[in-house]
């Protein structure tokens, strides 16, 4: 896959997608909104990667959403009948919520290393991933409302499942910066390292101990624990009852005991492609 504002490789089951736009500080440019979710839907449809690490290059991870969207708008953005430009408006703002919200329903495990500025629009991003970790020198700041507009994609909603909800409003109301120690402490991210180097090898390290397992058993992990966050323990039991009925099957397991019998690793069957309905795969 080839792309204009990012990498993306896959190897031994992991996929690694690294924004490349240091000199613009991986801010997120109109391209950025158009070859992000296609690649995420890629990575999910093709099924060879069983978890994705989301990092970048240069000094800050991302300083967000791209000025260029702001200072070049659409010229009918704001022109026209007042109801007709506001449906318009809402549709965009679901349209780009929808690359982010893409992190959450791909069938794979997401890990953010993010080094530096995580500002704005990244700082949604990251939110939606299912694990972050980051360098001692990395902040994380909602920018938006130092911009004077409300953070729209995600951090509003998503910030204060991962932080106390008061600290998450501070951060929001203030647009002040919060730093690594004090992001680890309210559990943002799961760990710091002092290095950019010492972060990746890390979160490899990770990502292939996550890589190892049963790709079903993981992805059963992923949609049971995101539907828990959205609904009550009663109903996401029940769910997780439902889920075990049509999708425990022994063949993992079998594989599992296997390898610890022999010694060597399992060899788990991939999850299957997603394919076009009625279409051969």
């Amino acid at each position: 896959m080839s792309y204009q504002t990012f990498t993306v490789q896959v190897e031994e089951h992991i996929a690694h997608l690294q924004l490349n736009r240091p000199d613009a500080c991986n801010a997120m440019n109109k391209a950025f909104w158009q070859e992000f979710p296609d690649a995420l839907r890629k990575l999910d449809a093709e099924a060879e990667a069983r978890v994705l690490v989301i990092s970048s290059v240069g000094k800050h991870f991302s300083a967000g959403m791209d000025l260029e969207i702001f200072t070049q708008p659409d010229p009918q953005m704001f022109n026209g009948e007042a109801g007709r430009r506001a449906e318009a408006m809402r549709r965009l703002v679901l349209q780009l919520q929808e690359c982010f919200t893409l992190l959450e329903s791909i069938r794979i495990p997401v890990i953010s290393a993010i080094q530096g500025g995580c500002i704005g629009g990244a700082l949604d991003l990251v939110c939606a991933t299912d694990m972050r970790y980051c360098t001692d020198n990395a902040y994380f700041t909602v920018k938006e409302t130092e911009l004077g507009m409300t953070a729209d994609l995600g951090t509003l909603q998503r910030l204060p499942q991962l932080i106390p909800s008061g600290l998450a409003r501070e951060l929001a109301y203030t647009a002040r910066k919060m730093d690594a120690t004090e992001a680890k402490n309210a559990g943002l991210v799961n760990q710091t390292f002092p290095t950019q180097e010492a972060l990746l090898d890390a979160v490899m390290s990770t990502a292939a101990t996550i890589a190892a397992q049963s790709p079903l058993a993981v992805t059963g992990c992923k949609q049971m624990m995101n539907y828990a966050r959205d609904h009550s323990v009663s109903d996401s039991l029940s769910y997780m009852a439902t889920w075990q009925a049509g999708m425990f099957q022994p063949e993992d397991m079998l594989q599992t005991f296997s390898a610890k019998m022999s010694g060597k690793p399992a060899d788990f069957k991939p999850l299957r492609k997603v394919i076009a309905p009625f279409t051969a795969e």
